[in-house]
């Protein structure tokens, strides 16, 4: 998996717009500009952080050693995923969903409704 499949991939969410964090070099992907994931290197790596419930967050880390509490993130919500790690394609893809989901059911009614979703 490539920073720049994953990247294609977040930006063809409803209402995803990317911007640049210069202070880290990353890319932050939001939505209703509210993150859902940020493309960024991480101890050297390319990484990935994605937003996700305290309890899958906790359950992925112990599986995978490729994931890891997010990284200048709350660590109890938002995971960081090094793209060279045993995680399958597929994983990144649900994970992916799973955070824009998060994300956008926080959204206001009216913001949601702008989304199409």
């Amino acid at each position: 998996m490539t920073s720049t499949e994953l990247l294609e991939y977040c930006l063809a969410k409803p209402g995803a717009d990317q911007t640049l964090n210069t202070q880290r070099g990353a890319n932050q992907i939001k939505v209703a500009d509210v993150m859902f994931a940020m493309l960024c290197e991480c101890n050297g790596r390319e990484a990935i952080s994605l937003k996700t419930s305290a309890e899958l967050a906790d359950e992925l880390r112990a599986k995978h050693s490729c994931i890891i509490p997010g990284d200048h993130l709350n660590k109890a919500h938002w995971n960081t995923i090094y793209l060279d790690g045993e995680l399958p394609d597929s994983q990144f893809y649900y994970l992916i969903d799973s955070s824009y989901q998060l994300v956008v059911s926080s959204l206001p009614e009216a913001a949601r409704h702008g989304l199409g979703v």
